[in-house]
């Protein structure tokens, strides 16, 4: 670069030089000519320019031309330049999806094992669901079921709510959300940020008509009957299976891909992997169950070996489901729940129904009529994990002091799970989770002291770098 720049000096230097040598050239010339005349004028003869006049002409001549002082014989006497238009900028949704992959160095230093996580926090809106918004809106789109202007509505206590009202606006829809009364402040004013209608109801079961995924399933209905076909849209990522095939088509071949071309040693810590795999486990938690079912059936695609995990936050019933075959609680069936739909403090992940999409993790069609007849193939999962709200507590201030990582409790549950499969698995493999948001969406909730106090789960001050001493 510094060569560049003391050659284009040069030239320029150069160019200004010569500028200038014709210019007094040409002038010299000129007050040549002018004598000349006079001289002529008085003579009366002029047959012959003086040899000194003919001569400076030459080199004027010569000058301007080698130096573009002076345009060339009939050439125009004007130049432009013109610029290509610039290449159009993607949008932001071009900008879902191709999130980091990147190594926790603690667990990682811990174990013996690669643990990664895909840092899905680094999409626009800033979680894992977005990929999911947009695949049911553009899907929605295409066949019809919405028409643009639109509105999409959905029941979510959360992160899909802000992701569909980010993504429906830049297509130029609209969003209408329900959620929960008691789901942490951040997230519906950020999906209120996008423009989009917020309602919120008191927390029920979903068998009422006012639990909130059922309430958004109304106002679209009443939304087409008002306005047409199109003009309400439930978004439905519970049951809808596009939620599957946005991670089958895109989370699970990125995280193929980017372990093909991870390095054995990063930060000093050197791998050695027993199996020769790109990755021996995938583990995540679910709330529909569509990041764990795409993910896991693109992976078992590639290699058969790869071994896919359910990691399950206390109150859930989908531990007993991969485990035992039957969803079930000991929680619900004492009656002893303490907040709905189950005990515990974190969000996002964690149920007590079976969807379409987590049906398919299990080897299922994904289908409501399978799914009632209990059409089950081989599942897709090689076991299931539990996960407390102190652990995943612990782990969450854990990460920020030793790996600078500020999460949320979903990802903070999905990174328990990480670490005990990498404990079971020993030393030598590679294990994948999901960073579903950052820990700014929880600073009220998950992230607040006083919060955590209250339920009796004020972190430990641990002074070992072992996160066994609280898993």
């Amino acid at each position: 670069m510094g060569e560049f720049k003391q050659e284009s000096r040069a030239a320029t230097t150069a160019l200004l030089v010569g500028t200038a040598v014709a210019s007094a050239a040409a002038g010299a010339w000129l007050v040549a000519s002018s004598a000349n005349r006079r001289r002529a004028s008085a003579d009366t003869s002029v047959s012959e320019a003086p040899t000194a006049v003919t001569t400076v002409r030459s080199i004027a001549l010569s000058l301007c031309d080698l130096f573009g002082a002076c345009p060339p014989p009939h050439a125009p006497t004007t130049r432009s330049v013109h610029f290509p238009p610039p290449p159009p900028m993607p949008d932001v949704l071009a900008s879902i999806g191709n999130t980091p992959l990147i190594r926790v160095n603690s667990l990682s230093a811990a174990t013996g094992c690669d643990v990664m996580i895909k840092c899905e926090f680094a999409n626009p809106g800033g979680s894992v669901k977005d990929r999911v918004a947009l695949r049911i809106i553009t899907e929605a789109l295409d066949s019809g079921e919405l028409v643009e202007g639109g509105t999409v509505t959905e029941g979510t206590a959360g992160s899909t709510g802000v992701s569909l009202a980010m993504v429906a606006r830049a297509l130029g829809c609209n969003a209408h959300l329900a959620l929960p009364d008691d789901a942490a402040m951040e997230k519906p004013r950020l999906m209120e940020s996008f423009g989009a209608t917020v309602e919120r109801v008191r927390p029920v079961s979903i068998t009422h008509k006012d639990h909130f995924v059922n309430v958004a399933r109304r106002r679209a209905e009443e939304l087409c009957q008002s306005n047409g076909r199109g003009a309400g849209y439930f978004a439905d990522q519970f049951e809808n299976t596009a939620n599957f095939r946005s991670h089958l088509e895109g989370t699970g071949p990125e995280i193929w891909r980017q372990c093909g071309d991870l390095a054995s040693k990063a930060n000093g810590i050197e791998i050695v992997s027993t199996s020769g795999r790109r990755l021996d486990a995938f583990i995540c938690a679910c709330g529909t169950g569509g990041t764990l079912a795409g993910i896991a059936r693109y992976l078992k695609s590639k290699d058969e070996g790869i071994e896919c995990h359910l990691v399950d936050p206390q109150g859930s019933s989908l531990y007993n489901k991969v485990k035992r075959g039957v969803l079930y609680n000991r929680v619900e069936a004492e009656g002893k729940r303490l907040r709905n739909p189950f005990d515990t403090i974190t969000e996002g992940v964690g149920i007590n129904r079976l969807t379409c999409n987590f049906h398919i993790a299990i080897g299922g069609d994904g289908t409501q009529a399978g799914k009632t007849a209990g059409n089950e193939g081989p599942s897709l999962l090689s076991g299931a994990f539990k996960c407390s709200d102190r652990e995943a507590v612990e782990m969450s201030r854990y990460l920020a002091r030793r790996d600078g990582l500020f999460l949320g409790s979903s990802s903070c549950v999905n990174i328990v799970g990480a670490a005990k499969l990498a404990r079971q698995l020993g030393p030598g493999h590679r294990v994948v989770t999901i960073a579903c948001d950052s820990g700014v969406r929880h600073l009220t909730k998950f992230w607040s002291g006083e919060y955590v106090a209250s339920h009796g789960l004020t972190p430990t001050k641990y002074t070992k770098n072992d996160p066994f001493e609280f898993l």
